[in-house]
């Protein structure tokens, strides 16, 4: 597994892209706020989605697509929590295997 640093322009967003796929992106926020969660965009739709229960924080996402995020996080619900965690302390992440 590769670790990454932000860079200097995710640094400028204060975001960090942690995988993408079937044109979902997932990110986090470098020093974010609890409760541990991740942020969904998939065209114009935004979302918040808790690490522990998949529940939606905030925003919205299409029935299916918010189905795929859920399917894609359960299986990476600890990666999640490993980059949460070293987002808020070191700047590090892993980007997680897209839902194949």
């Amino acid at each position: 597994m590769v670790c990454y640093r932000m860079s200097e322009i995710e640094r400028g967003l204060h975001r960090a892209k942690i995988s993408r796929f079937l044109g979902i992106v997932i990110f986090m926020y470098f020093n974010e706020h609890n409760p541990p969660h991740f942020h969904v965009e998939y065209n114009e739709f935004r979302a918040s989605i808790l690490i522990d229960s998949f529940g939606l924080m905030d925003g919205g996402l299409p029935p299916r697509v918010l189905s795929l995020v859920i399917e894609w996080a359960s299986e990476h619900q600890s990666e999640l929590m490993d980059n949460w965690n070293a987002l808020r302390t070191t700047g590090d992440f892993h980007r997680i295997k897209p839902l194949t």
